[in-house]
């Protein structure tokens, strides 16, 4: 049914325990695991003049970035191996996470989006996380929300 499935992270731990669930799904189909986690676009100083020492430049905040990202979705990827799917990993950057998701999704040729209900947001949110509610409002592809009946640890 689904050859390509696009899973979302944002290194929470409910996000993590989403991926797992998803990757878990895409052995059931049969399915190709692509991961993502969306990075902030690198936000300049205010006071471009005056650059803090300790400030990154754009290219270092990128590899940083870069390396959270492999770190978030190493569980993906090593579940993935162990479920013998094929599999990949992206860190895209965007400071509108949903559209960037969506936007993926279709370049990746992605048949399904599989997200949770809630990120780093978190617990407090009455409905639906802003991102997933945003994702299900901007694409016409299929999203499967993951909901965890309590919140790991408890």
């Amino acid at each position: 049914m689904y050859q390509k499935i696009l899973i979302t992270t944002d290194g929470s731990t409910v996000s993590q325990h989403t991926a797992c669930a998803g990757v878990k799904f895409a052995q059931q189909m049969g399915a190709e695991v692509l991961a993502l986690f969306v990075a902030p676009e690198y936000q300049y100083p205010v006071y471009v003049e005056i650059v803090p020492p300790a400030y990154p430049s754009e290219e270092e905040y990128a590899l940083q970035m870069q390396r959270l990202g492999e770190e978030y979705m190493g569980s993906i990827m090593r579940s993935a191996e162990g479920c013998s799917l094929r599999h990949a990993c992206m860190t895209a950057f965007s400071d509108t996470p949903a559209l960037k998701i969506v936007d993926v999704a279709e370049q990746q040729q992605c048949d399904l989006i599989f997200m949770g209900s809630h990120g780093r947001s978190g617990w407090g949110q009455l409905l639906l996380g802003s991102v997933t509610n945003k994702v299900l409002s901007h694409t016409s592809k299929p999203v499967l929300v993951h909901r965890l009946i309590r919140e790991p640890g408890t």
